[in-house]
C-alpha cells in the first residue's frame, strides 16, 4: 500500500485518521481516530490511558511517520526533573572556551560571561527539541511514572509552548509540536494536566482486531495460527493475573511461534513459549494450574 506524509491541516475527519493509521499498519477503532482528529484540529496534546502494551506509544510513533515530522521521546521516571526533560548547559564546553580564551589574552570579563551563555553552549533536553523542531511530535512516554512536582511543570510548558531561560531569554515554538501523553495508570494523573488534554482510554483489541492486527503485522502468520493466539490472549485477559498480555505481548508470542514454525496453537506449544506473553512466574503457574491454555 502507498504511504504518504502529510500535515494536520490536510486530515478531514476521523475516517481519514482511521485510513491514515491503517496505511501505517495500525488499526484504530472509531473512538481512537477521533480523538486523534481532535487532537490534531484543535491543537491539544492527547492523553491516551490504559494497560501496557495496547498501542499507546506506537500510535505516537506511526505519528510522526503519517505527518513526516521527527518524533521526540521522554520517558518519564521516579526523580525526573526539568533540567533532565528541559536544557542543562554543557559545563566541559563552557570551562574550555573560557580556557582558550584566557590563553589568547582576553580580558574583557562581561564579554566572556556572555560568550559562554551562548546558545551553542546549550544541551537542549527533550522539552526544548520539540519547541525548536518542526513539524515534532513530542511523545511524553508513562507520566505516572514522574512525580507530581514534574507534572506541574509539564503542565506549564504545555500551557503556551514556551520555555523561559534566564540566560538567553524566552524560546516559544514556531509551530507547537503535537503531543500525546501516555500513562499506565500506576498512580493517578492529577486533573489539572488531564483537563489541558484530549483524554482517551485504549482498551485491549476484541478477537477480530486482534486477529487483523496480526496478520497485519506479521504477514506471514497464517488465520489459523491468528485466531489461536488471540483467542488464547483474550482467554489470559480474563483471568486475575498480575500482568494481562497486551497486543505487545501477543506479537511477540506469535512471532516466537512462528520462529518455531507453528501453524497452530496446543497446549504443550503454548506452554513451552509462555515466556513470550506472560513476564510474571506467578502468572505462568496460575495459567498452566488451571487449565488457561487447553
Amino acid at each position: 500500500m502507498l504511504r504518504r506524509t502529510i500535515t494536520a491541516s490536510d486530515i478531514g475527519s476521523p475516517a481519514d485518521v482511521a485510513e491514515l493509521l491503517d496505511q501505517w499498519d495500525y488499526l484504530a477503532d472509531e473512538g481512537l481516530a477521533t480523538a486523534v482528529f481532535l487532537a490534531l484540529r484543535m491543537g491539544r496534546p492527547l492523553f491516551l490511558e490504559g494497560e501496557a502494551g495496547v498501542g499507546k506509544t506506537e500510535l505516537a510513533k506511526t505519528l510522526s511517520a503519517i505527518l513526516g515530522a521527527q518524533l521526540i521521546r521522554l520517558q518519564c521516571y521516579e526523580g525526573l526533573d526539568a533540567a533532565q526533560a528541559l536544557y542543562d548547559w554543557d559545563f566541559a564546553r563552557q570551562l574550555l572556551h573560557l580556557k582558550a580564551a584566557e590563553a589568547a589574552g582576553a580580558t574583557d570579563v562581561r564579554a566572556l560571561e556572555g560568550e559562554i551563555y551562548d546558545r551553542r553552549f546549550l544541551i537542549a533536553r527533550p522539552l526544548l527539541q520539540a519547541l525548536e523542531t518542526t513539524p515534532s511530535v513530542l511523545l511524553v512516554d508513562e507520566i505516572d511514572r514522574a512525580d507530581d512536582e514534574f507534572e506541574a511543570f509539564l503542565l506549564e510548558v504545555l500551557s503556551d509552548y514556551t520555555i523561559s531561560i534566564p540566560e538567553l531569554g524566552t524560546i516559544s515554538a514556531a509551530a507547537p509540536p503535537v503531543v500525546v501523553v501516555t500513562s499506565n495508570r500506576t498512580r493517578e494523573v492529577h486533573d489539572a494536566l488531564k483537563r489541558r488534554c484530549l483524554y482517551h482510554w485504549l482498551e485491549h483489541p476484541g478477537f477480530d482486531r486482534e486477529v487483523a492486527i496480526l496478520r497485519r503485522r506479521l504477514p506471514e502468520c497464517a488465520e489459523r495460527l491468528a485466531t489461536d493466539v488471540a483467542a488464547a490472549a483474550g482467554r489470559l485477559r480474563g483471568a486475575d493475573l498480575i500482568k494481562p498480555p497486551g497486543i505487545a505481548e501477543t506479537l511477540d508470542w506469535t512471532e516466537a511461534l512462528l520462529t518455531l514454525g507453528a501453524t497452530s496453537l496446543h497446549p504443550g506449544l503454548a506452554a513451552a513459549t509462555l515466556g513470550a506473553v506472560l513476564k510474571h512466574r506467578e502468572d505462568q503457574e496460575f495459567v498452566r494450574g488451571n487449565g488457561l491454555l487447553a
